[in-house]
């Protein structure tokens, strides 16, 4: 995974930048219910999993062809990985808390456009892929 040392600060770039899109959620829909988990190790575990997540798309973007044109894999790239495990987990665990499916669907939302924020950050700093990798030229 020598990729996320190589890519550390568009990932870091990119995970904050999620990370302010979804206090601007959260503060725009008050009743999302994680107002009273805002501990400095609720945040550090947000900050750790969207920091994952998002070296997990920064992968998926070095390894992408780029037959259908970088912004279409870019964005086409976080869609799959939201709409492919994202999204089906977020329903089942959700749905067996017993969450309604409005919240369900606004919480849906949410990642997708983290994912997209992501995805636009990481292409317009850029990536390096690592050596031995399609288009490292070594």
């Amino acid at each position: 995974m020598i990729y996320i040392v190589l890519n550390i600060v568009p990932i870091l770039a990119a995970t904050i930048a999620s990370l302010f899109f979804g206090a601007a959620v959260s503060k725009a829909v008050p009743s999302s219910g994680v107002a009273g988990r805002r501990s400095i190790g609720f945040i550090a575990t947000v900050f750790l999993a969207e920091f994952w997540l998002c070296s997990i798309l920064a992968g998926a973007l070095i390894l992408a062809p780029p037959e259908a044109g970088e912004w279409t894999m870019a964005l086409g790239s976080a869609v799959v990985i939201w709409i492919g495990f994202v999204v089906p987990a977020l329903v089942v665990t959700l749905g067996y808390r017993g969450v309604p499916a409005g919240r369900i669907a606004l919480h849906c939302a949410h990642w997708f456009g983290a994912m997209l924020i992501m995805a636009l950050v990481l292409k317009t700093i850029g990536l390096v892929p690592p050596p031995g990798a399609p288009g490292s030229g070594g």
